[in-house]
């Protein structure tokens, strides 16, 4: 049995933002994470005014044994429910004596900083989407990971949902790829992560430049690949557009359009880490999720400044 240290799960801010916005109760991402390990007491979850997301399937090779919230009572309550046996008093502590950790996506887009310190010890880290809101913090991600060697894995769910890996195998039908469209609702960089990652599940990273014609509620983004695809990344604010994801190819031989279906996603997700952790193969290469930020930072910065910026540049090469 893998035993996990679960880190920031039990409350979530949207902070990424850049807004004074206080911790709510619950997690999306860190309660699905939890009860896909360990299951949960559905009815006692009801106790509590919280998010809480009960996972359908189950992974039965890893428990979570640890959890820790800067909200210490609320992470005491997932526990009790998840059926988790401890609780920690710190970060640190919660990447004691464990196998691995898995960094949850807690809305501050600082998650990537309780990343390093287990990184450094050599103990397998998963860090949740996004791996930062920078390249540049992105990139110091990176840098630990290949000076320690440690197993790492980041990435969006949806990258690994059966749609996204049945229509990889459907690319040699579509011919040439020269034209694509992705688009998701909400922040460019904090949700865009997700349009973009299903276009880079299909045919990996390579990207040259951005250039945004949208406007900072609703952005289009040319995104230019070397492979001679230009991708049309497109991502509204909610008060422009409702959520959802959909993806479309457009090849020489045929057209793909997915509206992905979203069912047990972080269950695919987290079976991605569970791999790597018995296989030591690596689902994302760290330096392609570096890339996905700065695409996403270079389409930010185009329509700041108002001209087409290269991937190059924003990553400093």
């Amino acid at each position: 049995m893998i035993r996990l240290g679960l880190i920031s799960a039990a409350t979530y801010g949207a902070t990424y933002r850049g807004e004074d916005v206080p911790r709510t109760p619950g997690s999306f991402h860190g309660t699905a994470f939890a009860s896909t390990y360990n299951g949960c007491d559905e009815d006692k979850a009801k106790q509590w005014e919280w998010t809480f997301v009960p996972a359908k399937e189950h992974i039965d090779e890893a428990q979570v044994v640890k959890v820790w919230d800067p909200h210490k009572s609320w992470a005491e309550r997932l526990a009790d429910v998840c059926y988790i046996p401890e609780v920690a008093e710190t970060p640190a502590e919660c990447a004691e004596n464990v196998d691995a950790v898995v960094i949850v996506d807690d809305g501050s887009g600082d998650q990537w900083k309780y990343a390093l310190e287990p990184l450094r010890r050599g103990i397998p880290t998963f860090c949740d989407k996004p791996i930062a809101m920078t390249a540049t913090a992105a990139k110091q991600v990176a840098r630990v990971v290949r000076e320690t060697g440690t197993p790492f894995m980041s990435a969006s769910s949806l990258r690994f949902i059966p749609d996204i890996i049945a229509l990889r195998e459907e690319l040699p039908a579509l011919g040439d790829i020269n034209l694509a469209t992705t688009l998701c609702g909400n922040d460019l960089v904090y949700y865009g992560i997700h349009a973009l990652s299903m276009y880079y599940g299909l045919r990996g990273g390579g990207a040259l430049s951005c250039i945004n014609v949208g406007r900072p509620d609703c952005n289009i983004v040319r995104v230019r690949f070397e492979n001679g695809c230009d991708l049309i990344l497109m991502v509204g604010e909610r008060e422009m557009m409702r959520g959802g994801y959909q993806l479309n190819l457009f090849g020489t031989k045929g057209w793909r359009t997915l509206s992905p279906d979203l069912t047990n996603l972080y269950l695919h997700l987290q079976r991605q880490f569970i791999h790597m952790l018995k296989t030591g193969d690596e689902p994302v290469p760290v330096e392609e999720e570096v890339e996905v930020i700065a695409v996403l930072e270079a389409g930010k910065r185009s329509l700041q400044e108002g001209r087409e910026v290269t991937i190059a540049e924003v990553l400093g090469d």
